[in-house]
């Protein structure tokens, strides 16, 4: 039956909401009284989380404004997977050539505290003053002797026995190594997991302990034998090997932080229909860009079992795009990089039959479409519709590649001597374990959630905790650039201030999840005898 109020159409409020106000308003009272902004003093320095292109970037432009910034990498060198690559789309520029002279300002730059080889462990504090540890993990090299000579990696009694990370296992390092001939900082680094004096204390007839007493000796200028030493100690001029170095942690005190910590490739397995790690001529696109690049395996020749392809085919969003692989996002470069690809190769290999095949073909940036219009003419197919098998031909080397052409609608099989799997993005391994530590909440994607996807794309929910680059979501290399600019200077305007301001934190009821228990009643009764 409805009531007077009702009958009349005067608004009625509802009982539970005033039952909660008064517990907002009587907790407020009592317990916080009136809540005030607090404004605290920015400590003047930055921390860079990821020595990528995004990051190289936004430590530089705050570098640039006269600030400290910290630059964590947690690999040997910085540069990321932009220094991997071959050329860049649709400019075709070579990677290294811009890439390289960045780097080398990142690591001469006075303001700038280069700490490769590290990972953050831990944070604590909030806006202007984040106390942050770095594990700095020991590479048993010193890095103010170090001239990065390679005597040591030539000596080593391990040479080429271990693959190379930076050419994705293509080609083999020794012992002790340096990622590759244009890394920054030039140093070598011992892998301590495969390294005979770090593992087992001995390497040869020599142990830790004479080759601590031997390091000691070659400084004050005695001869050293080979039975004292390891080759690679012997080799270095510079004296810089120190097997018994220990990690550290570094502790840091900074006012602002920018996560800049790239992305991972899909591991191709995750569509077991392509065999990928099955048939050597199956690889995926980073996999290509090492074969094409100079620097590469086969220094920049395409080869599969050691000669050229005659027939090739690119699978387009392999990983990416499906749901069973739980990677449902487009992944934005894989297009564009796939027709960069086809076409370095019909430019090393003018004969070869080069197919695509493709869901969509999103050319979204600029001079993308006419860098796919381009490609187009010089002869490579494009099919619409996905492989949905490869399997080997019988008696042969070659690949057969089963697929549907969905315009025509019938089915067709292609043989090949290679095929690359155009693979999507997904976030930087460890990633996720970063965002927690700093409190960064994770779209369903995985990537770092942005505190308004339009009007504040490099803020998060954390107050001085910006994301740039790949953290925040598949993105090529000019959008990385860009946002790791614009980060830089969000940050740079918390810095410049000096102050920031910072509210208690105040706990609110979220209505729309509350299921209306009888608790709150209850409080509000005993409050309401007090």
């Amino acid at each position: 039956m409805a009531t007077e109020a009702e009958v009349k159409g005067e608004e009625v409020e509802d009982p539970a909401k005033q039952v909660m106000m008064t517990i907002k308003g009587e907790v407020e009272q009592k317990f916080l009284g009136e809540v005030h902004e607090k404004e605290v003093n920015v400590v003047p320095e930055a921390l860079v989380i990821g020595g990528g292109i995004a990051g190289m970037y936004a430590a530089l432009d705050i570098a640039e404004a006269g600030f400290k910034v910290h630059l964590v990498e947690r690999t040997p060198s910085i540069g990321g997977h932009m220094a991997q690559l071959d050329k860049t789309f649709p400019t075709l520029d070579c990677s290294a050539c811009i890439l390289t002279p960045r780097m080398v300002d990142v690591g001469a730059h006075p303001n700038i505290d280069l700490l490769s080889y590290s990972e953050v462990v831990g944070v604590e504090g909030s806006v202007g003053n984040f106390k942050v540890k770095v594990l700095k993990k020991a590479r048993y090299v010193d890095e103010d002797k170090c001239t990065g000579c390679s005597l040591c990696a030539d000596a080593c009694r391990l040479k080429n026995r271990f693959p190379n990370e930076f050419d994705l296992g293509l080609m083999k390092r020794s012992a002790i190594y340096r990622p590759f001939p244009f890394a920054i900082p030039a140093i070598y680094t011992v892998d301590g997991e495969n390294c005979l004096m770090v593992k087992r204390g001995k390497c040869g007839k020599a142990t830790l302990e004479s080759t601590i007493e031997a390091v000691k000796k070659r400084e004050r200028g005695e001869e050293v034998t080979k039975d004292e030493a390891p080759p690679c100690v012997l080799a270095c001029d510079a004296n810089a090997i120190r097997h018994d170095m220990k990690d550290e942690i570094i502790e840091l005190n900074v006012g602002g932080i920018i996560v800049a910590t790239g992305y991972d490739v899909i591991d191709p397995q995750v569509s077991p229909e392509y065999k990928y790690g099955v048939y050597p001529n199956v690889i995926h696109g980073l996999e290509f860009e090492r074969f094409s690049s100079a620097s590469g395996p086969t220094m920049g020749k395409i080869q599969v079992n050691g000669k050229e392809p005659e027939d090739a085919v690119f699978i387009s969003c392999v990983g990416s795009r499906n749901k069973q692989t739980g990677y449902e996002y487009c992944s934005r470069v894989c297009c564009m990089y796939l027709a960069k690809q086809a076409h370095l190769l019909k430019e090393k290999v003018p004969d070869c039959n080069i197919t695509i095949l493709y869901q969509d073909v999103r050319a979204f940036g600029k001079g993308f479409e006419e860098f796919y219009d381009r490609v187009k003419e010089e002869g490579i197919n494009y099919r619409r519709g996905l492989a949905a098998e490869i399997y080997r031909k019988p008696g042969s080397d070659r690949v057969v590649v089963r697929a549907e052409d969905t315009m025509l609608g019938e089915a067709y099989e292609l043989e090949a001597d290679l095929v690359v799997l155009g693979v999507g993005l997904r976030p930087s391994e460890g990633s996720e374990k970063l965002f927690e530590m700093l409190g960064i909440s994770q779209t369903v994607d995985r990537f770092a959630k942005e505190a308004h996807p339009k009007l504040r794309p490099v803020d998060t929910e954390v107050e001085g905790v910006f994301v740039t680059g790949c953290a925040q979501g598949p993105k090529d290399i000019p959008d990385s650039v860009a946002q790791g600019k614009a980060a830089a200077a969000a940050l740079l305007s918390l810095l410049a201030g000096g102050k920031a301001k910072i509210r208690p934190s105040v706990a609110e009821i979220e209505e729309e999840m509350c299921v209306g228990c009888h608790s709150l009643r209850e409080m509000a009764a005993q409050i309401a005898t007090k």
